[in-house]
This record gives C-alpha cells, sequence and structure tokens, in this order.
C-alpha cells in the first residue's frame, strides 16, 4: 500500500523550472532515498514532500489525503499530525532547553511526558545535556535533538533531510538505527553513498529536476551511473556480508 504518491509535480520559480514532472510512489514501511548532486532539486522536493513548499503542478496523496492544494495553515497541521521533520535547519526554539524543545512536540498530541522526551534524547546520546540551552549545543547535538522531537510524534512518515550532517560516524550510525527500527515509512536525502546503500530499501536519482534512476542499492549504485551522476570515478565492490560499498577513486594525480 503507497502512503505518498507524486503525480506529475513540478515547481517554477520565474523562468526556472526547479522540478519537472516528478512521478514517485513510496509504499507504507518503505525506506526511500533521494540522491543527486547539489543543484538537482533534492532540497526543493524535500521541502515539497516535507509540506514545507507547494508544487507548482501536480498532486501529492500523503497517507490517503490530497495535500497539493492545502493552504499553508493546512499543511502545518499535517506537518504537526501526520509527517517528523528532520531538517538541516535545525528550527530549534533558542530559549528552550532540549528537554523543553522535545516535550514542545508533545503538546500537540498528548500531554508532555518528561519521561518519555528524556527517553528520546537517551537514545540520541544526549541525556546528560538535556538542560543545555541550542546555543551550548555542537552542530551535530542540535540534529540529534531535532531527531528526538521528531521520535516523539508519533509520525506515519519520517522525512529526513541529511540526516546525518555534522555528525561525528559514530553518531551517524546511530541515527541511522534508531530511524531503522522504528515501524515508520521514511524518505530521506542522503549525500553519502555508502550509508544509503546500508539502509534504504530503494533510492531515487535526481538531476536537473527530474528523476533519471531508481531501483535498489544494487540495481542503481554502479560505477558508470555514479560517474555520470555525480561525475566522480567510484569502485562498488561486495563485502562479505553480500551488501555494496563504494570507494571513491582519486582523479586528479592523487595517490591512493
Amino acid at each position: 500500500m503507497d502512503i505518498l504518491t507524486l503525480s506529475g509535480i513540478s515547481k517554477i520559480y520565474g523562468d526556472l523550472k526547479a522540478l519537472d514532472n516528478i512521478n514517485l510512489n513510496v509504499e507504507e514501511g518503505e525506506w526511500l532515498s533521494i540522491m543527486g548532486p547539489s543543484g538537482s532539486g533534492k532540497t526543493t522536493l524535500m521541502n515539497i514532500i516535507g509540506c514545507m513548499d507547494k508544487p507548482s503542478l501536480g498532486k501529492i496523496d500523503l497517507a490517503g489525503q490530497d495535500i497539493s492544494k492545502l493552504s499553508s495553515k493546512e499543511l502545518t497541521v499535517v506537518r504537526r499530525d501526520t509527517i517528523g521533520l528532520v531538517f538541516q535547519q535545525f528550527h530549534l526554539v533558542n530559549y528552550l532547553t532540549a528537554l523543553e524543545n522535545v516535550m514542545m512536540a508533545q503538546y500537540y498530541h498528548s500531554m508532555p511526558d518528561e519521561e518519555e522526551a528524556m527517553e528520546a534524547l537517551a537514545s540520541v546520546g544526549l541525556k546528560e545535556r538535556a538542560k543545555h540551552l541550542p546555543n551550548q549545543l555542537s552542530g551535530g547535538e542540535q540534529q540529534r535533538v531535532i531527531l528526538a522531537r521528531a521520535l516523539t510524534q508519533e509520525a506515519e512518515c519520517m522525512i529526513l533531510d541529511e540526516p546525518t550532517n555534522h555528525l561525528d560516524i559514530k553518531y551517524q550510525l546511530q541515527i541511522m538505527d534508531i530511524v531503522k527500527r522504528l515501524d515508520l515509512t521514511v524518505v530521506a536525502a542522503i549525500h553519502d553513498l555508502n550509508i544509503a546503500a546500508l539502509y534504504c530499501d530503494r533510492l531515487i536519482a535526481i538531476q536537473k529536476g527530474r528523476i533519471v534512476g531508481a531501483g535498489t542499492p544494487r540495481e542503481l549504485l554502479t560505477e558508470a551511473f555514479i560517474h555520470d551522476l555525480y561525475e566522480v570515478c567510484a569502485k562498488v565492490e561486495e563485502g562479505e556480508d553480500g551488501r555494496i560499498y563504494i570507494r571513491y577513486v582519486p582523479q586528479y594525480g592523487i595517490k591512493s
């Protein structure tokens, strides 16, 4: 069953067509990654899927509701009730502690539960930072507060825009493991192809506002396709666990 369907989605800014006739479906419980180079339209697409923006043309069905023609106020309700957002912009309330920022999401669904909020912070390794204000946290810690807040929303679908940005390797894997264990539909923009290959069920490649490839990590992440999409040389190898791993090859006289 599809939880999200995009039909003929285009986004036009003056003479610029940022998205051009995007057709996409996401099944319930699926983890889908949207990949592509800078300027490809990924962020625009994520903003539309995350109800942060509206398409110029086309239709979006989310959890059985046509959201493409909703007002900004109505989209706010969808964001609050149906999806959990983890975007690159942190959107934390500066005068609230990490714990209070997480509890804020609970006001819209139930009575605030400090114990539940603290458990969410503990799950992302921030229990000891619960009383800190956002300006007392690193970029990576702020990113983890955003994820903890999304975890308490009990959303049907989670939208992750570069969720591992600002994080060291330990917390990149921890964040992805936490989300993977949830029984949720996930749409994520992930720039690290090894992370995408490790965690995602299906990949969608976008370039110049159009979908140029789709498939499982094994189907899509070939050396030729990576070169065509990102203009880099890479070696794609299979590990002992049967998963694929990407190793980038220096091109400018740098010895590996």
